[in-house]
C-alpha cells in the first residue's frame, strides 16, 4: 500500500482493505500486528478519512471486545494523522454557550 499512495490506485486499496479489515478480530498475535500494520499503510495511502469511516462503525458497539479492537485502531489512527481527522469530524452548530464552528477550516476547503 505505502509503494502506490498517490499513484491513482485508491479503488483497488480500497478492495483490499475490504479484505484485510475482517482480520481484526484475530487472536493470533501474528496476525493482529499484520492487520494493524496494514490498516496504518492504509491510513498512509487512501487517507486517514476513508479509514476513520471503517473504524467508526464499531467505535460504540455493544460488544466490549469489539469496542476494544476498534478503539485500538481509532488510538492509532488518531496518533497517526491528527490534522487529517479533523475535515472528517461532523459539523456542529453553535449554541449560546459553546463556539463548535471550524471558521478556518472552511475558508481552506
Amino acid at each position: 500500500a505505502l509503494g502506490v499512495a498517490g499513484l491513482g490506485c485508491e479503488d483497488a486499496l480500497i478492495h483490499l482493505m475490504n479484505h484485510v479489515w475482517p482480520n481484526i478480530f484475530e487472536t493470533s498475535p501474528h496476525v493482529i500486528n499484520a492487520v494493524m500494520e496494514a490498516i496504518d499503510g492504509m491510513r498512509v495511502a487512501v487517507g486517514p478519512q476513508m479509514v476513520l469511516n471503517y473504524t467508526v462503525q464499531g467505535l460504540f458497539h455493544p460488544a466490549r471486545k469489539v469496542r476494544e479492537v476498534y478503539w485500538k485502531i481509532y488510538n492509532n489512527l488518531y496518533i497517526g494523522s491528527q490534522d487529517g481527522l479533523i475535515p472528517a469530524y461532523p459539523e456542529i452548530e453553535n449554541d449560546a454557550m459553546n463556539t463548535y464552528k471550524r471558521y478556518e477550516l472552511e475558508l481552506f476547503v
